[in-house]
């Protein structure tokens, strides 16, 4: 019999292959996503990603992205969306190369309410961890859709749909552009920072969600930062809009409930230091009777320390825009708000109908 050791000398010596996830991934087509995803560096170079499918990636724990060339995308009449990023603890550095939506050969004035299938939205992200310095230009309708899967920061972010202000041949007189949303937030733990928005809708929706901050941003032309709107059994909480500039929009700040929604809420909002000027329509707009913004408020939704503190709020609006208009139905509005740190001036004066405000007139 041979000794053990002998023995160890006739059994083959077996290596592991290294973890395929500590590998680089290069994309320079939708071809090569199967395999890059394997790995947890990905570089993204430019390519055209082909009309009608999803550049969609799945990504391993702790993966980063470093996208180092434009992506493009074809242009298809379809659902969408263009892009989708999911995985947990991912760090997606842009470096501010363009994700291009072709979107002026989708606009027609409608946006999602008719006219051409537009792809919506255009960045979808099921994820957690830093998205930074992203360029979106012209997105069909909606640019980034946010729900996340743990806590997740997006700074320095561009969506620049400018082009999409101006009518074409399919609008009529109307901007080509619609429902061209910034930012549509469904998730907690959400901060964006740094980031600009010109678009032909909100510059941000809070549609549900808690923890969520928006901070240090410039929205243009578009209808201002929003929470909403709140439909059934949806409930919004601890949010902080501070430090924005707000320029050339519909409305300033707003918060909007469906009329018809029931079992939802709104909940300790805190807007500080933030500046808006040339607002067309409303300065402040806090309704619960959306799709109109002053008519018939439900009850069915709750709104509750919504205020202006922290540091000074300033808002200018046009010469026939109402300063602020508050349209809550009877006792859906609850606590004392205080509005010591709003400044509005320019306009109309608006109505405030049931809610207790402090350290405010108009």
């Amino acid at each position: 019999m041979l000794p053990w050791t002998s023995l160890a000398l006739l059994v083959p010596y077996v290596v592991a292959a290294p973890a395929s996830t500590e590998c680089t991934g290069t994309i320079s087509s939708l071809d090569d996503v199967t395999d890059a995803v394997k790995c947890t560096t990905i570089n993204i170079e430019s390519f055209t990603v082909t009309a009608g499918e999803t550049f969609s990636l799945d990504l391993a724990s702790g993966t980063t992205v470093n996208v180092k060339g434009d992506v493009t995308f074809g242009y298809k009449e379809w659902d969408g969306p263009l892009f989708e990023l999911k995985g947990d603890s991912v760090t997606f550095n842009g470096n501010g190369y363009k994700f291009d939506g072709n979107g002026a050969d989708y606009w027609d004035g409608q946006g999602t309410n008719g006219g051409t299938t537009k792809p919506h939205p255009m960045l979808k992200v099921e994820a957690s961890g830093t998205i930074s310095d992203v360029y979106v230009l012209n997105s069909p309708a909606q640019a980034w859709s946010i729900d996340n899967t743990g806590t997740i920061e997006l700074t320095g972010i561009t969506v620049d749909n400018s082009a999409g202000n101006s009518a074409n041949s399919a609008s009529g007189s109307d901007p080509a552009g619609h429902n061209t949303d910034g930012f549509d937030v469904s998730g907690s733990d959400v901060t964006i920072t740094n980031s600009k928005v010109i678009n032909q809708d909100d510059c941000l929706a809070i549609n549900k969600g808690s923890n969520i901050v928006f901070s240090d941003n410039t929205c243009e032309d578009g209808h201002g930062i929003s929470i909403g709107s709140i439909s059934s059994d949806k409930t919004v909480s601890d949010v902080t809009i501070s430090g924005n500039t707000v320029t050339n929009s519909q409305q300033g700040l707003r918060i909007k409930s469906d009329k018809s929604a029931t079992g939802s809420s709104v909940k300790s909002v805190t807007y500080t230091n933030n500046k808006a000027t040339g607002i067309t329509k409303y300065g402040i707009l806090i309704t619960q009777s959306y799709p109109d913004s002053d008519g018939t408020p439900g009850t069915g939704t709750t709104f509750e320390e919504i205020n202006f503190t922290g540091g000074a709020t300033t808002v200018e609006t046009t010469s026939d825009a109402d300063m602020v208009v508050v349209d809550c139905g009877s006792g859906s509005c609850s606590g004392t708000w205080d509005w010591s740190d709003l400044t509005v001036s320019g306009g109309k004066d608006g109505t405030i109908n049931n809610a207790d405000i402090s350290g405010f007139t108009q």
